[in-house]
């Protein structure tokens, strides 16, 4: 089974043997079940995403569950059936989660009503009677996202989205984040969950860097205080790095850097300090930065680049190769990351409204 994850904490570890918990799993099933009614229609990869038509049968390792009660876990090799989804690149956790309480999701022919179920790689695990795909390797890729689209496989305003301006030929892919409709730059995607939940997650410590082009008077005193964080309409937001780059005649250039992602958040920040934000684009997450890709590029990060930067152990647990010789790595020529010669996030892009 294959890694997926984002952003999501761990579900429930209550005991399926409960008929406590178990009356309380399935109201939400059934409450999700409502909610997702429309996502049922979906038609995501490879058929998954219809209606259920009859579930697939399999081996024995699960068996049917009574009144409620939930397939025995798996002990050896195995990992949480939300996480086999996600890793096998259908979705991410979350949403694979979600597809659980709604009852799209089945194990050796028993339909689930919650995650808190362990599956090994002998075990059948389907998602609307569709058995998962063979994994592949866990793979990233640079994206320069132009403005004007949305980060989001399916937009319910009809708005175009960032995967359906990819290249053909490519697996399906998710984002790590999002950036919005308006904000351009820099865009991580992969084919594994496990992966995107990784570079996702506050804890890793990866700085993500903007350059945003504002409207309005700005005060640096105010933008140094931005580093002990701000609360806005009951939000919390972290420490942030703000710095002012160039100030023209209408607008100014600042370079903001922050390490969690809160929707929207550069924009909410910027604007409770009275800027306006004309312009935002994304230079740099961790490691990886925007360089010279034009907008609607995409360029692979090799898989020796990743085990560098996730260091062997965390890229082993990823189920990323760590095989790669140590003579392999930094050839001349090489730029795995992107960080051609004048194109760091110190530097303005050129552009309308007085960019240096």
């Amino acid at each position: 089974m294959r890694h997926m994850q984002r952003n999501l904490p761990d579900s429930s570890e209550a005991s399926p043997g409960s008929a406590k918990s178990g009356r309380g799993e399935r109201e939400r099933a059934q409450s999700s079940g409502r909610d997702c009614g429309a996502e049922r229609e979906r038609d995501l990869s490879g058929g998954i995403g219809r209606k259920p038509h009859g579930q697939a049968r399999g081996g024995a390792s699960v068996r049917k569950p009574v009144s409620g009660e939930q397939p025995a876990p798996v002990a050896a090799g195995g990992q949480r059936v939300a996480k086999a989804i996600a890793r096998a690149g259908l979705c991410s956790r979350r949403e694979a989660e979600r597809w659980i309480a709604a009852g799209r999701v089945a194990v050796n022919g028993a339909t689930l009503t919650t995650p808190a179920v362990i599956v090994s790689p002998a075990d059948r695990v389907t998602v609307d009677g569709v058995p998962l795909p063979a994994p592949e390797p866990p793979r990233l890729w640079r994206y320069h996202k132009p403005r004007g689209r949305v980060t989001s496989h399916h937009d319910p305003e009809g708005r175009p989205t960032v995967f359906e301006a990819l290249p053909e030929g490519l697996p399906r892919v998710i984002s790590v984040g999002r950036l919005d409709f308006n904000t351009e730059g820099l865009l991580l995607l992969t084919n594994d969950g496990a992966l995107a939940h990784h570079l996702e997650l506050p804890t890793t410590g990866w700085l993500r860097r903007y350059r945003a082009r504002v409207h309005g008077r700005v005060d640096e005193a105010a933008l140094a205080a931005l580093a002990n964080g701000m609360t806005i309409n009951g939000m919390r937001y972290g420490p942030i790095e703000a710095r002012l780059d160039h100030v023209g005649a209408s607008n100014a250039w600042l370079t903001i850097a922050l390490r969690e992602g809160k929707n929207r958040e550069v924009r909410k920040v910027l604007g409770a300090l009275g800027l306006e934000v004309a312009r935002l684009i994304r230079v740099s997450f961790g490691p990886f930065q925007l360089g010279d890709l034009g907008p609607g590029a995409l360029e692979e990060v090799a898989p020796r680049v990743l085990v560098d930067q996730l260091g062997r152990a965390k890229a082993r647990e990823l189920g990323i190769a760590v095989g790669v010789p140590e003579t392999d790595r930094g050839k001349p020529g090489s730029d795995p990351v992107g960080r051609q010669a004048g194109a760091g996030p110190s530097r303005a892009p050129r552009g309308r409204g007085g960019a240096p």
